[in-house]
């Protein structure tokens, strides 16, 4: 199949960097970097381990309940918190 790609300038120096290091034409290099590619996306994504945090009793709040934000800003500072 015979398409026109727009490669950035990154990209493009990458190729031409594995061009001269394995001595090949472009087209085997693109092809080989887009079958690996393809083969990376295609792969499932290795199942991870469920992340767990340990809780701990941090006491009574020295402020009462932290239910209402109005009334824990007025404790902390004072009626004028507006």
């Amino acid at each position: 199949m015979r398409t026109t790609l727009t490669l950035d300038a990154d990209v493009a120096a990458r190729l031409e960097h594995l061009m001269r290091k394995r001595r090949r034409p472009l087209k085997a290099v693109v092809n080989e970097a887009l079958r690996a590619g393809l083969d990376a996306i295609d792969k499932p994504a290795p199942a991870r381990k469920p992340f767990r945090t340990k809780g701990f009793d941090l006491g009574p709040s020295l402020i009462g309940s932290l239910d209402n934000i109005e009334e824990v800003l007025s404790r902390a500072e004072g009626d004028q918190h507006r």
